[in-house]
C-alpha cells in the first residue's frame, strides 16, 4: 500500500475524492498527512474527519519562498510519502523543492495544457472564444503547470457560460480524473521517464491521454 501526502491550500474538494477512495478501496493507498499552507482551512477538516493527520505549515510566518519550502519538505518526509499529490496548493514551489520530489509529485489544473497554464483559465478561455475546457494531471516540474501531461478531461463551453459556471462542470470532471491517475501511479503502472510521463511501459502522448467517463 503506496503513502500519499496531499497538499492543500483550501476547500479539499479533490482531497474528498483521494480520501473516499482510500477509504473505499478503489485506491490501494492511505493518506498519511494533509497538510495546508493557510490556516482554517475546509480541507484540513475532510482530513481530520477521516482521521488523517491535518496539518498547517502557514507561508507567511516564513522569509521566503525558499525557507518555506524547505520546512514543507522536512514535514512531509516525516510521513514517508511515495506520491505527494497538489491538490489546489496556491503555491509557486522551488526548483530544488520540486526536483526532491520529481517524478513523485502530481498535479491537476484547470484547463487543457499546454492552454493557460497559471490562473484565471476558465475567463481565458471563454475570452478566447474556445468550445472546449477542461483539466490537466501532470508531474511537476520546476516549469510552471509544465511538467509532463498524463491525462485530460474536457467539457464543452456552452453559450451562457460565465467563469463561475465553467469552473463547476471542469471540476466534476477533475473530481473524476484524478483519483484515475493517482490509482495508475500507485498500481505501479504510471511513471515518469526523462520528459516523459509513461503508462503500462508506453509512452504517453505529449498532450497526456485524454479520458472520457469510464475509460480505464
Amino acid at each position: 500500500m503506496k503513502n500519499i501526502v496531499v497538499l492543500i491550500s483550501g476547500s479539499g474538494s479533490n482531497l474528498q475524492t483521494i480520501l473516499d477512495g482510500c477509504a473505499d478501496g478503489t485506491l490501494d493507498a492511505r493518506v498519511t498527512a494533509v497538510i495546508s499552507n493557510r490556516p482554517g482551512v475546509m480541507g484540513l477538516q475532510r482530513a481530520e474527519r477521516a482521521g488523517v493527520p491535518a496539518l498547517t505549515l502557514d507561508h507567511t510566518l516564513f522569509e521566503g519562498r525558499r525557507a518555506f519550502d524547505t520546512a514543507l519538505a522536512e514535514l512531509i518526509d516525516r510521513h514517508e510519502p511515495d506520491l505527494v499529490v497538489l491538490a489546489g496548493f496556491m503555491r509557486i514551489l522551488t526548483d530544488e523543492f520540486v526536483r526532491h520530489y520529481q517524478g513523485r509529485m502530481l498535479n491537476i489544473h484547470p484547463s487543457l495544457l499546454p492552454k493557460y497554464a497559471g490562473l484565471h483559465t476558465h475567463q481565458r478561455a471563454l475570452d478566447a472564444g474556445d468550445t472546449e475546457a477542461g483539466a490537466t494531471v501532470h508531474f511537476v516540474t520546476p516549469e510552471l503547470d509544465g511538467g509532463p501531461p498524463v491525462a485530460q478531461m474536457s467539457v464543452p463551453i456552452e453559450a451562457d457560460d460565465d467563469a463561475a459556471s465553467l469552473a463547476k462542470r471542469v471540476l466534476g470532471q477533475e473530481h473524476r480524473l484524478y483519483p484515475e491517475v493517482i490509482r495508475w501511479f500507485v498500481n505501479g503502472r504510471l511513471t515518469l521517464r526523462g520528459d516523459t510521463a509513461w503508462l503500462d511501459d508506453a509512452p504517453l502522448p505529449k498532450s497526456g491521454r485524454l479520458l472520457d467517463t469510464g475509460t480505464p
